[in-house]
């Protein structure tokens, strides 16, 4: 089984950067949709980016302009570069990787990565 090993959380302050990574374990063959999702204290989870294995990407309004997701060529790593940092920010970030082989389909799930953006 794959697994997704996530890195890069911590503590920023306001208007700060971070890079999160998403790296799995072995090379997803299949892989059409890497995605990151967030979760704060008190609320639903969001997708917060996505990227398709041909480069597409689409953002979340909240974060669009300041985020920027991308993945290498084997689809090992996924990461989320993370400019203008504000409070509402702070969440739990979880790498989400979608692939298909035939008529076989899985998805992982990463354990999630703490992000903290405060003073």
């Amino acid at each position: 089984q794959v697994q997704l090993v996530e890195s890069g959380g911590g503590l920023v302050q306001p208007g700060g950067s971070l890079r999160l990574s998403c790296q799995a374990t072995r090379n997803i063959l299949g892989t059409e949709l890497l995605e990151w999702y967030r979760q704060g204290p008190g609320k639903q989870r969001e997708l917060v980016a996505s990227i398709t294995r041909g480069g597409e990407t689409n953002y979340a309004d909240s974060v669009k302009g300041r985020f920027i997701i991308s993945r290498d060529n084997a689809q090992t790593t996924v990461t989320l570069q993370m400019n203008s940092l504000k409070p509402e920010d702070t969440a739990l970030y979880l790498c989400h990787i979608h692939r298909r082989i035939g008529t076989n389909y899985n998805d992982y799930w990463g354990q999630g990565t703490q992000v903290t953006v405060s003073s």
